[in-house]
């Protein structure tokens, strides 16, 4: 059974930072992409960014050029840094493992809220 655990969620002014990571559990991690998505109350979950087994990145235009996908298969944590944060940016933001069987597994979510 995989399980994802978030964590670096906080509070911060706008123009800061946050690191995200995401610790999973289970040999898979290692040939499974992952993904970092975004929900707001009230609206749909939004996708962010993703990173590819073989390290390959991608991004969501909202984010691009601000925010870092990256992993460390040794560790088996994926990561999510965040600079240049706006309000807009405030969401919950969950960590997915989308596995080669088709499979997806979730984390419980990390608050990351951006105001002045």
């Amino acid at each position: 059974q995989v399980q994802l655990v978030e964590s670096g969620g906080g509070s911060v002014q706008p123009g800061g930072s946050l690191r995200l990571s995401c610790a999973a559990s289970g040999i898979i991690f290692r040939i499974s992409a992952m993904n970092w998505y975004r929900q707001v109350s009230g609206k749909q979950r939004e996708w962010v960014a993703v990173i590819s087994s073989g390290g390959n990145t991608n991004y969501a235009d909202s984010v691009k050029g601000r925010f870092t996908i990256s992993r460390d298969n040794a560790r088996n944590t994926v990561y999510l840094q965040m600079n240049g944060l706006k309000p807009e940016d405030t969401a919950v933001y969950y960590c997915n493992m989308a596995t080669l069987s088709g499979k997806d597994y979730w984390g419980q979510g990390t608050q990351v809220t951006v105001s002045s």
